[in-house]
Parts: structure tokens; sequence; C-alpha cells
């Protein structure tokens, strides 16, 4: 493998989110969020799609936010494994409901912006950049009860009070902003991205992009608040990315590859270039939605373009308009994706592409020519400690070495990348499933589905290796 010595103050960290670490989900004042009604099992799944049952946690669930990793109590003692492991970077997000518990409040609670004062002053003290998300996975649930969370425009003014609290609360201590997480994942889980909930009846495609739409403007409206209140800050979007590829050379798969790509980068296009694309227009069109705008829209939205295109990437995806085909599909992964014969998959049916990595860097730079920030790329596994203690995740070293030098490979191709944060560092709850089992950390937390252990965290394989890739600044990634 052809090491590479990435460029000088390359960000790398790790990512984590606020609901999947802090727990202490109605602590110090913070109000219930959209994210606290997820349970485990066989229902987290129809609850996130917007099939919500109750916007109170129910009896005989277990909702692995309300504890998590207790981050919120840890975050010491985590901050200094992620010292010890050289991090530059730490990517984290502010829980809406911490700073306005129903959204609507006249003041922020105090208590939950002194936890983030607290948190960012202890990654400072490290000399690790806080890169902070302000929506991840995350509404009041008062919100969604009385507006129907993004579908209603009120959101947009709610957003935007929240935003420019944050910003001048943390001027002086977050240069690394981003407005929504994996904003394109409201078209496929809707409640767990946009807090959607929905009844018999609904248009739900209207409904979603009405919501998107919303979302957009909030987007462009926090862009501009950052860049007033923090001018030396960088503010940018973030996509769940991978490439689509063409199962076959077929005209018609290969046009499916790019509508599919487009559903996507729909979002990044008008985040990053301030106007709603051509196709987005025709597909309004053609499916009979109409998008309620106002006439200052158009505006706000191109003068509130990102600095920056954050992204995630863990798996390339491949689709067929043969039905035949499209009966060998991969389980596990949000978006539906043909079984590609080429590729291995993880133990959640992911597929394993670090070529793919590289594609869909040079794909996103190609189309927005800005900086690129990768704000997750990691593997989740279930890791065994031995009866030493040792917990020896080869497995995980193999998938980030290869996806860190294809990483490197972007670079030299002329992309231009902040830096790497790989998602979960320490082992958090699995957004997707709710699971503790599905493990992405350098450092073991003891704690199961079940909620079960001691908390207490262990250093992986992984640990030592990673912290060789920060001290050579990715030139040294191993054998």
């Amino acid at each position: 493998m052809s090491n590479f010595r990435f460029p000088e103050n390359f960000l790398w960290g790790g990512a984590i989110a606020a609901n999947q670490a802090e727990g202490a989900y109605l602590e110090d004042g913070k109000g219930l969020s959209s994210v606290d009604l997820l349970p485990t099992g066989e229902n987290r799944r129809s609850i996130m799609k917007g099939n919500v049952p109750s916007f109170t946690p129910l009896e005989g669930e277990f909702y692995p936010s309300h504890e998590a990793i207790d981050f919120y109590h840890h975050y010491k003692e985590d901050m200094a494994l992620f010292a010890e492991m050289g991090f530059k970077a730490l990517r984290v997000s502010i829980s809406w409901a911490r700073i306005y518990p129903t959204g609507e409040e006249a003041a922020p609670n105090e208590a939950g912006l002194k936890f983030y004062d607290d948190l960012f002053d202890e990654m400072l003290k490290y000399n690790i950049q806080p890169v902070v998300t302000l929506a991840h996975f995350d509404v009041p649930v008062a919100l969604v009860e009385k507006y129907g969370s993004w579908r209603h425009r009120k959101m947009v003014e709610l957003f935007e009070t929240y935003s420019k609290t944050v910003f001048a609360r943390y001027k002086d201590k977050a240069k690394y902003w981003m407005t929504f997480n994996e904003i394109n994942m409201l078209l496929h889980l809707p409640f767990l991205g946009a807090g959607l909930a929905f009844k018999e009846g609904d248009n739900i495609k209207q409904i979603q992009y009405q919501a998107a739409h919303h979302q957009l403007l909030a987007s462009a409206l926090a862009v501009k608040a950052c860049h007033e209140i923090i001018p030396d800050a960088q503010i940018g979007c973030m996509l769940a990315a991978g490439s689509f590829y063409p199962f076959t050379c077929n005209p018609e798969d290969v046009y499916q590859g790019m509508e599919k790509d487009r559903e996507s980068y729909f979002f990044i296009d008008v985040q990053s270039r301030g106007e709603y694309p051509g196709y987005a227009k025709r597909f309004f069109r053609d499916h009979g939605l109409n998008i309620e705008m106002q006439p200052e829209d158009a505006e706000i939205l191109r003068e509130g373009t990102v600095d920056y295109i954050g992204f995630s990437y863990y798996s390339s995806r491949t689709t067929s308009t043969d039905p035949e085909v499209n009966k060998n599909m991969t389980t596990g992964n949000v978006f539906g994706s043909v079984a590609n014969p080429y590729l291995a998959k993880s133990e959640w049916g992911w597929t394993i592409d670090p070529k793919g990595f590289r594609i869909t860097a040079n794909q996103l730079h190609d189309r927005y020519q800005k900086p690129l920030f990768v704000v997750e790329n990691g593997f989740g596994a279930s890791d065994i400690v031995t009866p030493e203690g040792e917990v020896n995740d080869d497995y995980r070293i193999d998938y980030l070495k290869r996806h860190v030098a294809e990483l490197g490979e972007a670079i030299q191709d002329g992309c231009e990348i902040i830096g790497y944060t790989s998602w979960g560092p320490i082992d958090i709850v699995s957004a997707s499933s709710g699971e503790m089992k599905k493990r992405y950390g350098y450092i073991y937390v003891d704690r199961d589905n079940e909620g079960k252990g001691t908390l207490k965290r262990i250093k992986k394989k992984s640990f030592s290796w990673y912290k060789n890739v920060i001290a050579s600044n990715g030139e040294n990634l191993g054998e």
C-alpha cells in the first residue's frame, strides 16, 4: 500500500452525536427530543420512517438514547483518550432540546449552554478543534407535537433563533460548523431525519419536500448568521454520501443511477449553489408536488450558500432496472442497494468499498468545487473482549486503512479536503439499529444492547493504529 503524507493542518479526529453518546436525556432542564422516542428492537425502523405511536416514551420499551454511554458525565475521561490518540478535531452535535427544551422558550436553558461551554473548553485544553453540528437527528418533541416538525414554516424561525444563540455563545470556541446532519435522510427515514410523523392519508412525498424546503431555508439563514456572528468561521452542509453504481451498462441502469444520486445531491445543490436545480423542478411537476415558497425564499437561499461540503461515507450502492436482479438486495443499509458481486459486506450487510470513497470524493469535488470535509467513515462490528481485557479489532483496522489510503488518493487527485473525523471513535449507540453491539470505536465501552454494563472504557487495538496514523499525518498506515 503506497502511503501518502496528508496536507499540513489536516484535521484528524472522530465524530459523535449528542443523542448517541450523551445520555442524561432529561437532565439539567433538557427537553424530550425526537430521537428519545426511538426504542431498540423491531419497532425502531417503523418509527424512524414516521409511524410514531406516542410522543412520550412507552412502558416496556428500551430507549438507548436516554443513557447512551453517559458521555454527559464521562466527557473529560473520553477527551483525555482522544487527546492521547492525537486528535486535532472532534465532531459533536448540540442537542437543540438542551438549549431550548420546547423550542419556543423566551430565553435559552443556561444549564444546557454551560454543558457545551465546558465540553468545548475541555476540547480546546487539548488543542482539539470542535466541529459542531447544529441538528444531528434532533428536534424538540414539543415542536413535533405542536407544528408537525419541519412540515411547518414556523420551524425556520425557531431554528434561526437557536442557531444565533449558540453562535453568539461559542463564537470564540468553535470555528467549524454544520447545519443539518445527513440532510438527505429526510427522504429515507423522515422521523429520524426531520421529526416527521405521518398519519393515514398523508401525502408523504409532498410533506417530505415541503419539510426539505424549510430545512434548506433554515440552513441558509444559519449560514448567514454564522458569517455575521463568527466572521472567521466556516460552516458547511452534510450529506449521507456514497455513489450509486449502475448494475450494468444498460443506459436504463445508468440513468437510474444518476437519478438515485440526484435524489441526495438535490439538497447539496441548493445549499451549495443557492437555487433549486432544473431536475428538481421537473420532479416536483411530474409528481404533482406544490412546494409552498415565499417571494423572499429565492434570495435567502442565494445568500446562504455553504463554505464546504461535509459528508459521510460508509459504502457505495448499486442499482438496477431488472426485476430479477432486484431480488438480490443487500440488507442493513438505509439506502436500498442491489448486492454488488465484486464487493464484500459487513456483518450488518453494508457493502465495503474503499475505492468508492475516492470515487465519491472526486464526484463531490467535481460537482461543487468547494472544500470537502469527511465527517463520518467507519466500520460497525461486534467486538469481543478477550479474557486478558483486550479487543483485537484487526477487521476495523483493515477497513479504515484501506479507506484512508483512498482518501489520500483523492487528495492527490486534486480534491481539497479539510479533515477526516471517523465515525464513533468511542463505542456509541448505533443510529440505524439502536444497538450497542454494532460498535465503531477505537475505545470499547462496557455496555450491551439492554443497557447493562459498567461503562468502563477499554482501548482497542485500533486505538494505537489510529494514533500512529495521526502522528505520521497519514503516512504510516501500517502493513
